[in-house]
């Protein structure tokens, strides 16, 4: 998925970081080579303001700093490796999902129901046979199978993987297979990549 910035750095940036009470209203559409557009200022009737998802969406509860994320992800190193090496997942890819979903709180619990670690969804957690969604364990087997099942649908694209974890599965599909214009997809995506690639060279 390519992503083309018609929107400035700084309310790009704003895009990223911010939370939806305090977010600008960003416009976007996506042309028929399927590049997507971004803009706080639609010169184009093609843009449409974006939309909050009907979806399950991440807790968001955690404010840490990305340094008090890489200390807190430690704690439950031997499980991410267990998961990612039994899952042919990258690890620092897991500790940034758990960073963004959770904040690496085990008793998270997001508005829509999303618990855990990984904040799995019910309905997700039995399908990945996970009994105790609050077992650090249990949490992060269950949303490493789901990533890696992700992965294989959506052809190992990261930021369509990352997007349906976060949005559905069924919101990529509804999109035409690109990221739905939802405003905390549009935050997730980044933000989990930004972590990866923290997690990545700090494990060098």
């Amino acid at each position: 998925m390519k992503l083309h910035a018609a929107l400035t750095a700084s309310v790009f940036t704003l895009t990223v970081l911010m939370t939806g009470s305090a977010l600008a209203t960003v416009y976007t559409f996506t042309d028929a080579s399927g590049v997507t557009h971004f803009t706080n200022v639609p010169s184009d009737p093609r843009y449409a303001g974006m939309v909050r998802a009907p979806h399950r969406l991440s807790a968001y509860k955690s404010v840490k700093t990305s340094s008090g994320y890489l200390t807190a992800s430690d704690r439950y190193a031997p499980l991410v490796q267990k998961a990612a090496r039994e899952h042919s997942l990258d690890q620092a890819l897991l500790r940034a999902m758990i960073a963004t979903e959770s904040g690496f709180d085990p008793h998270a619990v997001s508005s829509k129901g999303a618990v855990g670690l990984m904040q799995l969804m019910p309905e997700t957690a039995r399908r990945y046979g996970v009994r105790d969604l609050y077992d650090p364990a249990e949490n992060i087997q269950g949303g490493a199978k789901y990533l890696r099942d992700l992965m294989r649908k959506f052809n190992n694209d990261l930021s369509l993987t990352l997007a349906a974890y976060n949005a559905g599965e069924d919101a990529i599909i509804q999109y035409g297979n690109r990221i739905p214009p939802y405003r905390e997809t549009l935050q997730y995506v980044p933000r989990v990549l930004t972590l990866y690639r923290q997690y990545q060279r700090n494990a060098r």
